[in-house]
Order: C-alpha cells, then sequence, then structure tokens
C-alpha cells in the first residue's frame, strides 16, 4: 500500500485569521512545504486561480496540487446554481491535475466567524437531511464525471460536525459521495477516527492529519468560543505533538485499504509555531506512524 504526504498552507498562512501568516509570501510556503519533505499542497487563498501560472508555481517548487476546499451551500442551493458556482474550481483543479475537491458544507457555517460561537453552528437535523443527500450525491456524480471527484470535510462549526451526522450523511448520500477523514476535527466534536475508519473505510479518499493540544480541548466553552478563537488559542497542532495516536490511525487505515494522499493541515499560530519546525515534526511523525502500519511513503 502506497501513500503521499503533502501539506496544508495554512500553517503558513491563514485565510480566516489574516493575522496569521498574512503577510508570509506564498513562495516561502510553497519552499518550506518542500524543505520539510512533503510532495504535494492544498490549495489556499494566495494562489494562482490560472491553470498556467499555478502549475508553473508548483513546479517551481517540485509540488503537485493536492486538493483544496471549496465552500458548498448545496443544502440550502439547487443543483444547477451549485454546478455553476462550483465550476471554476473544478476546472483549475482538472487542468493541473489534483485527485479531489474538498466539499465543506458552508450554508449558515460559523467556522470561519470569530464573534459566533461554535455553539451556534447550524446542525444537519434542522434540514431536509434525505434531499440533501440527492443533491449532494447528484453534485458528486457530476465532479467524478468531471474528473475531479468529490470529498466531503465534516467540519467543526458546520452542519455536519458530530460523529452521528457523519453517519447521517453517509446514509443519505450514494458512492460518489466520498468522505475526508479529519483526525482532529473528528476528535475535537468528541467522535471517533477508529469507529469511523471502519465505518467508511472504503468511501474515504482523503485525509487530513491534525493533532489536538489535550489542555486546550478541556477548557473550551463551545457556548462563548468560537471555532476561529480555538484555533488561536492553540487547539490544533501538527501530528505527533498532541494527544492523537497516530501509529493507531495508520494502522487501520492500512486495515480498510486506504491509498492516497495524506495531508496535515493544522493552523497556528505561526509567530509561536514555526511553520517549518512544526512541518518536519509532523512529517516525521506521519512516516514513522505509516511505516510502522506498513505504507511505503511515496516521494
Amino acid at each position: 500500500m502506497k501513500i503521499r504526504l503533502g501539506m496544508s498552507p495554512i500553517s503558513w498562512s491563514n485565510d480566516d485569521l489574516p493575522q496569521l501568516g498574512g503577510e508570509t509570501p506564498l513562495e516561502v510556503c510553497l519552499a518550506e512545504t518542500r524543505q520539510a519533505g512533503f510532495t504535494g499542497t492544498e490549495n489556499g487563498g494566495k494562489f494562482p486561480t490560472e491553470a498556467g501560472a499555478l502549475k508553473s508555481v508548483l513546479n517551481d517548487h517540485d509540488l503537485a496540487l493536492v486538493s483544496g476546499w471549496y465552500s458548498g451551500t448545496i443544502i440550502n442551493n439547487d443543483l444547477a446554481a451549485e454546478i455553476e458556482q462550483i465550476t471554476p474550481q473544478l476546472t483549475l483543479f482538472r487542468d493541473v491535475g489534483a485527485p479531489v475537491i474538498v466539499y465543506g458544507e458552508t450554508f449558515e457555517t460559523v467556522q470561519n466567524r470569530q464573534e459566533r460561537p461554535l455553539a451556534s453552528r447550524p446542525k444537519l437535523a434542522d434540514f431536509d437531511v434525505a434531499a440533501y443527500g440527492r443533491r449532494l450525491t447528484a453534485l458528486a456524480e457530476h465532479c467524478a464525471d468531471f474528473g475531479v471527484p468529490l470529498t466531503f470535510h465534516h467540519h467543526m462549526g458546520t452542519a455536519v460536525e458530530h460523529e452521528a451526522e457523519i453517519d447521517q450523511l453517509m446514509n443519505h448520500t450514494g458512492e460518489a459521495v466520498n468522505l475526508l477523514l479529519d483526525t482532529g476535527h473528528l476528535l475535537f466534536a468528541g467522535g471517533d477516527n477508529a469507529a469511523v475508519i471502519a465505518k467508511y473505510g472504503s468511501r474515504i479518499n482523503h485525509v487530513h492529519t491534525k493533532d489536538i493540544r489535550e489542555d486546550v480541548l478541556v477548557s473550551i466553552n463551545k457556548q462563548s468560543r468560537s471555532f476561529l478563537d480555538c484555533v488561536l488559542d492553540g487547539v490544533f497542532t501538527v501530528p505527533g505533538d498532541g494527544m492523537i495516536d497516530y501509529d493507531d490511525i495508520m494502522h487501520r487505515l492500512a486495515e480498510v485499504g486506504y491509498e492516497g494522499w495524506v495531508i496535515i493541515e493544522a493552523e497556528q499560530d505561526p509567530i509561536k509555531a514555526n511553520p517549518l519546525e512544526y512541518a518536519k515534526i509532523g512529517y516525521n511523525a506521519l512516516v514513522s506512524s505509516a511505516t510502522k502500519a506498513g505504507f511505503e511513503v511515496i516521494d
């Protein structure tokens, strides 16, 4: 079994919190991503939006574009409008060879609003889950036909946050709706990574890894703290620097036959957590855990 390792640019420059690395040039992010050992990167706000220019900057740093976030709203949108909205990003990703597009359900989301506490997020139960599942499945089928499969990102502050909501989503969607396993978000939401891997291993087509600082996690009051407050408080870090057992995570991914990209997406304050230094910590931790699990890490 083979995996590839990539890193999100969010450790260097956070699009939702410009005070965290907003001044850091894209070239620094990409150069340090490669220096740390990674061969792929996810998209971000500072990346070129024209395929030729994007290919050029990636080639300059010997990196592949692995994926990138798409702010979806099909929970309250019709299929035709959503297809129109996603097409420019799908086209860019197809033209540069990205293997997936990351769908985050952002209708009424609070994940990017510092003034809104986590407890005020939308709940999947507030919507017609069956109808949502049908529209999301149709969108995912369109993305697959376009050449860029969809991967659904359960995420703090959105309508699909808890493990029970992941269950509802998976039970009301077709096979074209793949799952992005985000180990940190799932633990933050009180979920069980081992259980989700066991249940949906055949539908996991992308993996985000981050770690959790337990002392920060236990101090969070979701009635008063926003998701962005939690980021600023330092709830997230890289694999190997928190409470998640990545030997176990990688073993369980190996058991279900996962092959693909494993991304570190660990938003932190770059002043407090030097991005290159922490990227190296995360890379070494993932290589160690993956190798123990029987994976071959492809350079």
